[in-house]
């Protein structure tokens, strides 16, 4: 143990990121050099909240998502506070003042407070955004007490109607209706994810959704609900007079930082709460900020370290390497010395994962088929309508720069990695489609590259599981606890399986 006072860390929310930062800081809190404080507002501690929906449809429990322990911080000498409120930061005394007028004094405060979902102006909601007061049958389906409400709805096989055609809300919808839910998604565009796919695609997709029994309502707009005597929801009402009746609906409207707090205590913000380079806020060297509340903005507009500001992503990824890089620097307390946390930023890839429907949108692909190009740009475009596989390749100079695929799970895999890594294609395209064939899934790069990325929200290899997997890892479980893959969205863990089950396949004589 250090002679010298042990420091004081305090962590506002208890999210899936700030349940990282806690296990890469747990060294320090073992030795003593650490007094941590953890902050929740809601009365379990860390899941996963990406599987949330998951929960609702009955795939996984609570327990199964968990992502922290709070006896065991405890017995590590950790003050774990839930269901707890804080009030404002007094920047000046260096505390916070939680709800019940107690005080928690800090040397670092860490905060992570998340998002919260966005809440649509609709006659019969609440619209303050900060303490948005949902009636009975609507739920925004980001906690476990959202996921208890949709569960009771799919067990008795009621009508879901879903407002928003993002990703979360497809894969909620798709989870539901497979489980016997009577499934209705809203949305503006003419397609789902309209602002993000191509024509073909989102068409595709649509079509891929009602073969899966997901009713959609396109361009549509909602403008209120409709209640029972007893203020419960029964139907929401669209500008055209039209009902979508249903015994839940589900808010799938995007989120956005919670920056209240710290806005309330005089901290510059943005679409976050600004960071510089060391995942400090601006003006304040005690205060720090990470995953989706936090916006990495440098304070030198030379800096050559710069890529680029980052906005929250809404993404665990990014928000998991924040924390890890974050409590790394605590640990080695090199963070007052002016190292510097640099995100590499990655082109956006945007994945819906479903049992059986895939789709995955990356870069710009947008270009036309059909028209002439002078910078080196080519666009390849196969499509099976009845069979709901589409793919849109679009490169320059043999490079890929955008691509849409649709029900074609490997050929999309490997166009991400390819993608990514800024790699050249074949020059028979065609040939990536085959990799969904019954002979095509072994000759696939990312099979048997060790470096392939398999669990993107961990950023965990194939070479990494493999070697779980000699060491005695034979679940997605034990592989998930021993190196995190799968531990994020979940849509790696059929990947995952794969790897273990050609691991542990008998060897031919």
């Amino acid at each position: 143990m250090s002679s010298r006072p042990a420091e004081r860390v305090v962590v506002v929310g208890f999210g899936p990121v700030a349940a990282r930062f806690i296990d890469v800081l747990e060294p320090s809190l073992a030795s003593g050099d650490v007094q941590l404080t953890v902050i929740g507002s809601e009365p379990e501690a860390a899941y996963n909240r990406v599987l949330v929906a998951d929960v609702g449809v009955g795939r996984t429990s609570p327990s199964a998502i968990a992502l922290s322990d709070p006896a065991r911080l405890a017995s590590m000498g950790a003050e774990v506070l839930l269901g707890a409120g804080v009030r404002r930061i007094d920047r000046a005394r260096q505390q916070i003042l939680l709800d019940d007028g107690t005080v928690r004094p800090y040397d670092r405060l860490v905060l992570a407070t998340g998002a919260r979902p966005v809440i649509p102006y609709l006659a019969g909601l609440n619209p303050d955004p900060l303490h948005p007061a949902l009636p009975a049958g609507v739920t925004a389906l980001r906690d476990l007490a959202d996921a208890r409400a949709l569960r009771s709805v799919v067990e008795r096989r009621g009508d879901l109607v879903i407002l928003g055609g993002g990703i979360l809300g497809l894969e909620a919808a798709l989870a539901a209706a497979e489980e016997g839910a009577r499934v209705t998604v809203v949305h503006h565009g003419d397609y789902p994810l309209a602002r993000t796919i191509d024509d073909g695609g989102g068409r595709v997709l649509a079509s891929a959704l009602r073969s899966q029994g997901v009713r959609l309502v396109s361009g549509a707009k909602a403008v209120g609900l409709e209640h029972d005597d007893a203020g419960a929801f029964t139907a929401l009402r669209l500008d055209d007079g039209r009902l979508v009746s249903g015994d839940l609906l589900v808010l799938s409207c995007g989120v956005r930082p919670r920056v209240e707090l710290a806005e309330g205590a005089g901290l510059p913000v943005a679409s976050g709460i600004l960071v510089d380079h060391s995942l400090r806020a601006h003006h304040d060297e005690y205060i720090y900020a990470i995953g989706d509340c936090a916006e990495v903005r440098c304070t030198f507009p030379d800096c050559a370290d710069c890529q680029g500001d980052t906005a929250p992503s809404g993404l665990i990824g990014p928000g998991w390497k924040q924390a890890e890089w974050l409590a790394e620097s605590f640990v080695a307390d090199v963070v007052p010395t002016g190292s510097r946390y640099v995100e590499a930023v990655l082109p956006p890839v945007l994945m819906l994962k479903a049992r059986r429907l895939d789709a995955v949108v990356a870069g710009d692909a947008s270009a036309d088929p059909w028209a002439a190009h002078d910078d080196g740009t080519a666009v390849a475009l196969w499509a099976d309508p009845q069979q709901g596989s589409y793919a849109k390749m679009v490169t320059r100079n043999g490079v890929l720069q955008g691509l849409v695929c649709v029900g074609l799970p490997r050929a999309g895999a490997e166009l991400v990695l390819l993608f990514e890594s800024g790699a050249v294609l074949p020059a028979d395209r065609s040939s990536l489609l085959r990799l969904d064939g019954a002979e095509g899934a072994a000759s696939s790069s990312s099979s048997s590259n060790p470096a392939a990325i398999v669990c993107r929200c961990a950023g965990v290899s194939r070479g990494s599981i493999e070697q779980a997997a000699v060491v005695g890892c034979s679940s997605v479980a034990e592989v998930s606890a021993s190196t995190r893959a799968g531990t994020g969205c979940g849509g790696c863990h059929s990947d995952i399986r794969s790897i273990i089950e050609q691991h542990f396949q008998p060897t031919p004589a």
